[in-house]
């Protein structure tokens, strides 16, 4: 069983950034709703941190799509 390489950071990015906008929230309200600081959630989308496992969790679950859609880069966001 081979290691799955580790998503693109500007792939990830770009999605990160296209789930908030798809949900019409602002950085400062996702941010909220997550429960990190927004200039947090800015490096995400700027493809500059990487947020952990737990996070992503997070993110798939607000958006309502499946954390592989997050992850895998052959996958895209539903309605994207």
């Amino acid at each position: 069983m081979g290691r799955k390489p580790r998503p693109k950071p500007q792939r990830l990015a770009a999605k990160l950034l296209a789930l908030r906008k798809g949900l019409n929230l602002s950085q400062p309200k996702c941010g909220q709703l997550l429960g990190i600081a927004y200039h947090r959630l800015s490096e995400f989308e700027r493809g500059r941190r990487e947020p952990n496992v737990m996070l992503l969790l997070q993110y798939a679950r607000l958006a309502k799509v499946p954390v592989e859609n997050l992850i895998n880069d052959n996958l895209d966001l539903p309605n994207a």
